[in-house]
């Protein structure tokens, strides 16, 4: 198992170019929110914009349209109850304040049939996988999932220890070829082949809405064409160094995600 460290995060970090443009940095789908969950909409969104991606549209009820447009100004919208057109996307995430409703599995179901490349499930999506295991067959390669521990347990099983839930995501991940991050004290991210153990953080991420950012960290990173193993790798990593950063203002108590988010800019300039 390898210790992440800013030495390794150091090799998978992409500088950005100075001539670049939006088209360079992707496009990135979060599919997300529900009546009364559209804060894990609104987190997710703003984590994606500031890790760097070029163009980020959220997927979200057309009722709940008023949520967005007045707290990220910087995200575009399509709405759940339309035809979309996913063509032009070049990651997709989904999950974050879903549900679990008929609909949702519907939604779920269409996603990872239409997807040409990996997708980034959370939250509530991980629970439709757990209740509907035949889904499983029809995850796009690389896919990433991001389960904490009790998800992870709906998903493959209960554990004892975090020792055999580690040893399970190591061999559903080369079963299903993806990508699984086990989110906890000390993360740890495998596809199969390779693992990884993240060491920073503190116990402020304790609480709701963090794996909501998480969610749109790595996802951008998807969007500007890191490999999704990197993408996890460099998302959970920046997770931690920010909350990390935080504490310099604020105490693990009374850190709220959005401050964590906030200190993304610090995080970035350490690596």
């Amino acid at each position: 198992m390898i210790i992440i460290d800013q030495n390794l995060i150091r090799k998978i970090f992409k500088k950005r170019l100075p001539d670049s443009h939006k088209g360079n940095h992707g496009h990135t789908l979060i599919i997300a929110g529900s009546k009364a969950k559209m804060g894990a909409a609104i987190i997710s969104a703003k984590a994606c914009l500031r890790s760097g991606v070029g163009l980020l549209t959220v997927n979200i009820p057309k009722k709940e349209r008023p949520a967005i447009f007045t707290s990220i100004p910087e995200a575009m919208i399509e709405f759940r109850e339309d035809n979309n057109d996913w063509e032009k996307y070049n990651a997709f995430a989904i999950g974050p304040g879903f549900g679990t409703d008929k609909q949702a599995e519907r939604k779920v179901e269409f996603v990872m049939k239409t997807a040409k490349f990996p997708i980034v499930f959370d939250a509530d999506s991980l629970n439709i996988l757990a209740k509907n295991q035949k889904l499983f067959s029809k995850l796009p390669a690389k896919s990433i999932l991001t389960p904490h521990v009790k998800e992870f347990d709906r998903l493959f099983g209960i554990h004892f220890s975090i020792e055999k839930r580690q040893q399970k995501a190591n061999e559903k991940a080369a079963e299903l070829n993806c990508i699984i991050v086990l989110k906890g004290h000390k993360t740890f991210i495998t596809n199969g082949h390779q693992s990884f153990q993240n060491t920073n953080g503190n116990s402020g991420l304790a609480k709701g809405g963090s794996g909501d950012a998480l969610t749109g960290m790595i996802t951008a990173f998807l969007a500007q064409g890191y490999e999704p193993i990197n993408a996890a790798t460099l998302g959970v990593y920046l997770h931690g160094l920010a909350a990390d950063i935080t504490l310099e203002t604020q105490s693990e108590e009374s850190m709220l995600i959005t401050d964590v988010i906030d200190n993304l800019g610090k995080a970035f300039q350490k690596i």
